[in-house]
């Protein structure tokens, strides 16, 4: 268990609360190896039209993800869970390098082995173009502050 990643599955609504603000967390330091330690060393993903498998090809999708998704900033909220997966929505901002602001739309399923690493990535994302007024993630880069209101209070 040296490899655990609490909490672990079963899921609660509480640890998979837990498990969600831990992934958004992580995803927000924009570190993809401290991002790759959370899933198997055999991870599958798909995430738009590309298909990770293995830390090392999450490690190099991420490279690349935020050296073109500049100013990224995400929220993460629970949809669903049972057992050992879990469903989110989510919502990202990002930048260009020619400055053009971009609202990220997505869903999630998860499902974690018994050390709580997970297994399996499912993503489906929307890129929505926004001017730089209508952004609403304004906090500096990292770990998304406490008190900011998320997803469904902002009305995403």
């Amino acid at each position: 268990m040296s490899d655990a990643r609490p909490p672990l599955p079963p899921f609660t609504r509480e640890t998979a609360i837990q498990k969600v603000r831990l992934a958004e967390d992580a995803w927000n330091s924009r570190d993809p190896a401290r991002v790759a330690l959370a899933y198997t060393v055999d991870s599958q993903w798909r995430n738009r039209s590309e298909f990770p498998q293995g830390r090392e090809q999450i490690v190099e999708f991420l490279t690349r993800k935020w050296r073109r998704e500049l100013e990224y900033r995400l929220i993460k909220e629970l949809w669903t869970f049972g057992d050992n997966r879990i469903a989110v929505r989510f919502a990202y901002e990002w930048r260009d390098d020619a400055n053009n602001w971009y609202r990220s739309y997505g869903n999630e399923n998860w499902e974690f082995d018994a050390n709580g690493l997970m297994q399996r990535r499912y993503a489906s994302i929307n890129d929505l173009p926004i001017a730089e007024s209508e952004r609403k993630y304004r906090w500096p880069q990292g770990r998304r502050p406490d008190d900011h209101p998320g997803l469904s209070e902002l009305g995403l």
